[in-house]
């Protein structure tokens, strides 16, 4: 971990749905602090700060301390709940973590030479990132805020896999570990926009020699009798 991510709290003392939209108009906003085989505790969280840190993309996969007066918390960002129109945070929910304990969680995948890649710089590909971010397995210690992978190499319709992601030492990437499936997490493919064109302009043709039949078929001459 490269960035030490603090956050101010105090403790919450009133509680219920009253409580919570006075201290939302205050500028306060309700969290929990959960886990570590310790009881949950409700918080208040300044919501300039919390909102603030959300949006710097570290701070929800990294080990976050909670200053609560002299007392200090370290967990990792589990839940946030927004409303549903206006940018606010609602409430926020945290897990307490163990120094022994092994994490599970998801981390930032960073994407490394797309603009040098010959299958974007002279094949006229289109990068696709298909994943953004993977679960790890880690101790907290070890714990990346993001993860690379090198995709300088790819050329038209090649691909970067899991398997392709260095990742440090006591890091694992979980899909690997457990499921041994080797995702696709970035592809370079071609522009359809050529094909969608020779699309449109047989479907046109089609459409003329329609009406050119149909055009035959109604000269307007009465057919003899037998």
């Amino acid at each position: 971990m490269s960035t030490d991510y603090r956050i101010n709290a105090e403790p919450r003392l009133d509680s219920g749905k009253a409580a919570s939209r006075r201290y939302r108009r205050d500028g306060k906003i309700p969290a929990v602090v959960y886990g570590a085989g310790k009881k949950n505790k409700s918080l208040l969280l300044d919501h300039h700060e919390i909102f603030h840190s959300l949006e710097q993309e570290g701070f929800r996969s990294a080990v976050i301390k909670i200053d609560i007066g002299k007392n200090v918390e370290q967990a990792i960002l589990r839940d946030i709940q927004m409303h549903p129109v206006k940018p606010n945070v609602l409430h926020v929910d945290f897990q307490r973590i163990s120094a022994t304990e092994t994490l599970h969680i998801a981390v930032p995948i960073h994407f490394i030479g797309e603009e040098e890649a010959p299958g974007v710089k002279t094949e006229e590909g289109i990068m696709s990132h298909m994943l953004n971010e993977i679960d790890v397995s880690c101790l907290p210690a070890d714990l990346p805020e993001y993860l690379e992978v090198d995709v300088s190499g790819l050329h038209l319709h090649d691909s970067a896999s899991l398997s392709d992601i260095k990742v440090p030492e006591g890091v694992e990437i979980t899909a690997l570990l457990h499921e041994g499936e080797d995702q696709v997490v970035a592809t370079v493919y071609a522009p359809q926009i050529e094909v969608e064109e020779d699309l449109e302009a047989e479907a046109d043709e089609e459409a003329d020699e329609e009406a050119e039949i149909e055009g035959e078929g109604e000269t307007g001459e009465e057919t003899p009798e037998d």
